[in-house]
């Protein structure tokens, strides 16, 4: 508690300090000199082990920094290159596949899933709804952030493109853009893993494994900041997990969303815009989170691999300015409770809004 009162008074002074004489430094090529130390106060009193930056614009990396390390032990730093676990995070790839396959007319966004054949836990939820977080049971809140749910998501993305999911993640989206620092699945870093033949090529596989030979350690952190290794089990790529990915990579991602690489600029924004959900907009769209602050639109992400890994992607489309953080422990959401689905409760989002809006 006393951490995140001192985290809060570190925000809460940036907040009220005067800013007379001083505008061009809160114009996006102007905030970095005061959010570089800022981060790194924030991740020092979190506690994180480390954590790696990039700020982009028009897919473009204006800035990008390692804080930290990403091994502990063995003094390795964290870079801008370091891959990370991004948790739920690697539920907005989900969402651009879906949304491809609505695009193709393969899917409808209101029809139920189980009419698709598929065998889900929810089989009345539609494809909007389970993209959105909303619920089915009118008795039930309207949205709860339910990763395990979305999950069921993996088998309708089968459906839809008649392959491992892993592998349309890998085809249409990181070698589309190059991702060469991603990987869709930790278990790829065992050789006896046995594959669907054909899966990958071997030089792609021996790509994968190298990435993961430089996977950050994850770390528990106690409410002391002491770390401890934590052995994250290895894991399949999935619509909520399994994604390994660099700020750097998730740049590139970033920047074809706004290029209408991926998908196509109608679709991405009804995918970026509040869903409505008995009559009242939920805090989510279609795969991302969506809210307004200071009346300017947000469009939001956040990934958890408990006592491991955090993520947190946080972009203002109207300036297509995006600020994407990756960490080796899960202080980077954990505190905030972001699956409640307001991102100002965290203190690093409220460092960065400060500074932009």
């Amino acid at each position: 508690m006393r951490k995140l009162l001192g985290l809060a008074s570190l925000v809460i002074l940036l907040w009220t300090t005067g800013t007379a004489g001083q505008q061009p430094l809160f114009t996006p090529y102007g905030i970095i000199p005061v959010l570089d130390p800022y981060l790194e106060s924030l991740r020092q009193q979190t506690g994180i082990p480390g954590m790696s930056a990039a700020l982009v614009r028009d897919g473009v990396v204006l800035w990008e920094k390692g804080y930290g390390f990403q091994n502990v032990t063995s003094r390795v730093r964290a870079t801008p290159d370091t891959p990370y676990l991004v948790g739920d995070a690697a539920g907005s790839l989900a969402a651009v596949l879906l949304l491809q396959c609505v695009e193709q007319r393969h899917l409808e966004l209101d029809r139920p899933l189980g009419l698709y054949g598929i065998q889900v836990p929810d089989g009345n939820a539609t494809l909007r709804q389970v993209l959105s977080h909303t619920n089915t049971d009118p008795e039930a809140e309207p949205f709860l952030y339910n990763p395990e749910r979305y999950g069921q998501l993996t088998g309708v993305m089968e459906r839809c493109a008649p392959q491992p999911y892993r592998k349309s993640v890998a085809h249409r989206i990181l070698n589309r853009l190059a991702m060469v620092d991603s990987v869709p699945g930790t278990d790829l870093r065992d050789p006896a893993l046995e594959l669907q033949e054909g899966l990958f090529e071997p030089l792609e596989l021996e790509r994968y494994r190298r990435v993961l030979t430089r996977l950050a350690t994850g770390y528990k952190v106690d409410n002391r900041a002491r770390v401890e290794v934590t052995q994250v089990p290895a894991m399949s790529m999935s619509a909520t997990g399994g994604l390994v990915s660099t700020v750097r990579d998730l740049a590139k991602l970033d920047g074809a969303l706004d290029a209408d690489v991926l998908l196509l600029q109608e679709t991405t924004a009804q995918a970026w815009q509040p869903v409505v959900h008995r009559g009242a907009p939920v805090p989510t769209g279609l795969g991302w989170f969506v809210q307004s602050h200071r009346g300017q639109r947000i469009v939001w992400t956040f990934g958890v691999v408990p006592n491991a890994y955090s993520s947190l992607i946080i972009k203002l489309p109207e300036r297509n300015l995006t600020l994407i953080l990756l960490a080796n422990s899960d202080r980077l959401n954990t505190p905030f409770m972001l699956q409640q689905g307001d991102l100002t409760r965290s203190l690093f989002a409220q460092l960065f809004l400060k500074l932009v809006t």
